[in-house]
C-alpha cells in the first residue's frame, strides 16, 4: 500500500446523518473529531473523551466550531449509541480507500473478535462480534462489520468482502471462513485465497488428508517443500510445508469444481519446543494460488498478524475487552474509533515504543501545546505531525506544515523523541 495525497477524515465523515431530531447544540462532526483525537491520546470511554475535550478546549477551538463548548460524556454516549453504525463504518472504509492504494500481492487477513464486555444480561443482549480485515504488510485495519446477533462469521465475511477493494490481493481466513460461497466471492473480486481447512468441511478435509498420506507413500515426489526453523526466547519452532498443485491429484478431491479456482492443497507441520516440552500440530489449507511452498508458508504466517498486531493490541493498548459500552451502536462505533487511532499510530515510525506508550506521549504533547506547560513532557519537534496526522490521512497536502481542516499543525512534534 502506498499513501496517496487525497482525503481527510472530515471529508469522509461529513455526510453522516445526525441521529438527533432535536437539541443539536453540538455539531456532529465536532464530536467525531474530538472523539478521534481523544482515543489517539488515550481515552477508552466517553467520560475520558469529555475530560480530554475539556482539558484541551483552547487547542480544539482553534479548528472546531464548538458553538456550545465541549459536549458532556452523556451527550457523546447518547449520540454515538444512536449513530448509524453501518454508515460510520462506511466512512472509515472510504477514508482508508482514499488514503491508501493496495499493492498487488498484499496479504489481507480476515478474522473475528468478540467485544467481551459489550453484553447486557438485563435485556438479554449478547456481546457483539466484529469481523475485521487486516493488511498484514502495512499493518492497517481496512474495514470491519458486525456479526448479526443470530448469525456467525460465515454471513459477515461476504458482507465485508463486498465493501473492500482487494483485487490482486491474497485473502486469508481461518477454518470458519472455508466456505464454497466465500471462495466464489473472493475470486469474483479478482483476488486469491488461502483458507484453513478443518472438520467443518469433512468431505474435503478427509480427501486432502488422504491425498497427503498417498503423497507420503510416494516420497512426496510431486510436492513442493519448504522448512523454517526459528529460535527465540527459549523456544525452538520448526515449520514444514508441503504443497500439491499437480493436476493429476486434483480429481481425487470430491466436489472440487464447487470450490472456485481451487488449485493447491497444503499441509503444514508445526513443532514447538520449550525446554523438554514438545508440541506438534498438523494443519491443512486450500488455495487458489499456484506457487511455491515457501510463498504459501509466508502467506499462512502472515495471517497471524491479525491476532498479534490487531486483536492483541486492541486488548492490551486500548483495553477493548474491558469496555462496558453496550447501549445501541455505542460499542460498535467506538470500535471504529479505535481502528482509526490504531491505523494512525501504527504508521508513526519515529517513536520507538509500543502503541500504549505512543498514546500516552500523544496526550502529553498535546497538553504541553494547549497549556504551554510541558509538565514533564519532552518538547515537541516541528514536522512530526506529517508522520502521524498529515501523511496518513487526516490531511495530506504534500507540504511540511499542516493547515488542514483539523488544524493538527498544533501537534507538530507529537511522539518524536528529541
Amino acid at each position: 500500500m502506498q499513501p496517496t495525497p487525497v482525503g481527510t477524515v472530515t471529508e469522509h465523515f461529513a455526510e453522516l446523518d445526525d441521529p438527533r431530531r432535536y437539541n443539536r447544540r453540538h455539531l456532529l462532526l465536532d464530536m467525531v473529531v474530538i472523539a478521534i483525537c481523544a482515543v489517539i491520546c488515550g481515552a477508552d470511554d466517553w467520560d475520558a473523551v469529555e475530560d480530554f475535550g475539556q482539558s484541551k478546549y483552547k487547542w480544539l477551538e482553534g479548528f472546531l466550531e464548538l458553538p456550545h463548548g465541549i459536549p458532556t460524556s452523556h451527550t457523546f454516549r447518547r449520540v454515538f449509541a444512536s449513530l448509524d453504525a453501518e454508515q460510520f463504518q462506511a466512512g472509515f472504509i472510504e477514508w482508508i480507500k482514499a488514503v491508501y492504494q493496495i499493492t498487488e500481492g498484499q496479504i489481507i487477513a480476515i478474522d473475528g473478535k468478540k467485544l467481551r464486555r459489550s453484553h447486557d444480561k438485563t435485556i438479554g443482549k449478547q456481546a457483539i462480534h466484529m469481523v475485521s480485515a487486516w493488511a498484514a504488510e502495512n499493518r492497517l485495519v481496512l474495514g470491519q462489520v458486525k456479526v448479526d446477533d443470530k448469525s456467525n462469521e460465515i454471513t459477515a465475511i461476504p458482507q465485508l468482502l463486498d465493501v473492500l477493494a482487494i483485487a490482486g490481493c491474497i485473502v486469508t481466513i481461518d477454518a470458519m471462513g472455508c466456505q464454497k460461497e466465500i471462495t466464489k466471492k473472493i475470486i469474483g473480486k479478482d483476488a486469491d485465497y488461502v483458507l484453513a481447512l478443518k472438520g467443518n468441511q469433512s468431505g474435503l478435509y478427509d480427501d486432502v488428508q488422504e491425498l497427503f498420506r498417498y503423497a507420503k507413500e510416494l516420497g512426496y515426489v510431486d510436492c513442493d517443500y519448504h522448512k523454517t526453523v526459528e529460535k527465540d526466547h527459549g523456544r525452538l519452532e520448526t515449520r514444514e510445508c508441503w504443497t500439491i498443485s499437480s493436476l493429476e491429484y486434483m480429481p481425487y478431491l470430491r466436489n472440487r469444481s464447487k470450490w472456485a479456482n481451487l488449485r493447491t492443497v497444503v499441509m503444514v507441520k508445526r513443532e514447538r519446543r520449550v525446554g523438554v516440552k514438545v508440541e506438534m500440530e498438523v494443519q491443512y489449507y486450500i488455495s487458489s494460488l499456484v506457487s511455491s511452498a515457501q510463498h504459501i508458508l509466508h502467506v499462512i504466517r502472515g495471517h497471524w498478524g491479525i491476532e498479534n498486531q490487531l486483536h492483541w493490541v486492541l486488548d492490551i493498548a486500548f483495553r477493548e475487552d474491558d469496555s462496558r459500552l453496550r447501549k445501541g451502536s455505542g460499542a460498535q462505533n467506538f470500535a471504529v474509533l479505535r481502528h482509526i487511532a490504531l491505523n494512525l499510530l501504527k504508521q508513526e515510525k519515529s517513536a520507538k515504543c509500543g502503541i500504549k506508550n505512543k498514546r500516552l506521549k500523544a496526550g502529553c504533547i498535546i497538553r504541553a501545546m494547549s497549556t504551554g506547560d510541558s509538565d514533564g513532557c519532552r518538547p515537541p519537534i516541528p514536522g512530526y505531525a506529517d508522520h502521524l496526522f498529515q501523511w496518513h490521512g487526516v490531511h495530506f497536502s504534500g507540504d511540511t506544515g499542516i493547515s488542514g481542516r483539523l488544524g493538527l499543525n498544533l501537534v507538530d512534534g507529537m511522539l518524536r523523541n528529541p
